[in-house]
């Protein structure tokens, strides 16, 4: 599954279900989000995976944000030569749709993995299931329940380590 979360309205957005996550399934997942609003500002936070700092994302961005230079060749030159100088491409602030990266071993501070821990939780520890497709539906159907019934913007009460002197 891969899924967006909207941080000021607390609910998914988009989801998609299916057997990978590939570059290509990652790639084509940002491209329907973007469909929902093809011109609004999309900043994305997303962990190290390098299916997030990818060739065809860096394509994607570069087409929708209306950016007509060379990106280069992957593992050769330009802006698709390195995961490092996609990812600075991708997460460059005057893009329209960017990518800020969360430091390795933080995924506690992506808002999606704390919603991915209440699916869990509210569903998946309880459910059986016979088929993949059963299993779809049932998150699909648990999004929009969750969607219309329990969406708000999470509230971070961590306050930081105190001092121990």
């Amino acid at each position: 599954m891969i899924a967006n979360w909207d941080v000021a309205r607390g609910k998914i957005v988009s989801s998609s279900i299916g057997p990978t996550r590939t570059e290509q399934d990652f790639s084509e997942h940002i491209q329907r989000t973007i469909k929902i609003d093809e011109k609004a500002e999309w900043i994305f936070i997303v962990d190290q995976l390098n299916t997030h700092k990818s060739e065809s994302l860096v394509k994607l961005v570069a087409e929708s944000c209306g950016i007509t230079i060379d990106l280069g060749r992957k593992g050769k030159e330009g802006i698709l030569q390195s995961m490092d100088s996609r990812a600075d491409f991708l997460s460059d602030e005057s893009h329209r749709i960017r990518f800020v990266y969360i430091p390795k071993h933080t995924s506690w501070l992506n808002q999606i993995e704390c919603w991915f821990s209440i699916l869990v939780r509210r569903l998946l520890k309880r459910i059986t299931v016979r088929s993949t497709e059963e299993l779809s539906q049932k998150i699909l159907n648990f999004i929009d329940y969750f969607n219309q019934h329990f969406a708000k913007p999470f509230v971070w009460k961590f306050k930081g380590f105190k001092d121990h002197k």
